[in-house]
């Protein structure tokens, strides 16, 4: 069966996979730790949460797949970073696709607020 999300530009598509990735509170707990701790940080992110280790695993996996984060293997435990340039990357090509639809809607003044 063909995926749907084919039949959008990829430039949606990878802002859709993005936001989905960051929808979740534990993700965007993680992802401020580790801006927080302005280093990678090994083993210890299922101890800066609420939350089982498996749990932790699957959002970090989530993250990982989205390129928000990075993680390489340092013995028994893998070590988190922040993706920076991805980050930066994201946050940009957002900006840009609400500044086109204020822009679009600033063009067609006469159309009805909701």
């Amino acid at each position: 069966m063909r995926d749907k999300s084919d039949l959008f530009p990829d430039r949606l598509v990878k802002l859709a996979a993005v936001a989905k990735a960051i929808s979740h509170p534990a993700r965007l707990s993680i992802l401020e730790t580790l801006g927080q701790n302005n280093a990678c940080v090994c083993g210890e992110v299922v101890n800066l949460l609420p939350l089982a280790q498996s749990t932790v695993s699957q959002h970090l996996q989530t993250l990982r797949e989205a390129d928000l984060i990075t993680g390489r293997i340092d013995g028994p435990s893998t070590c988190y970073c922040l993706n920076r340039e991805s980050i930066a990357l994201f946050v940009h090509e957002m900006a840009a696709y609400f500044s086109d639809l204020a822009l679009v809607e600033d063009e067609s003044s006469e159309l009805q607020q909701c």
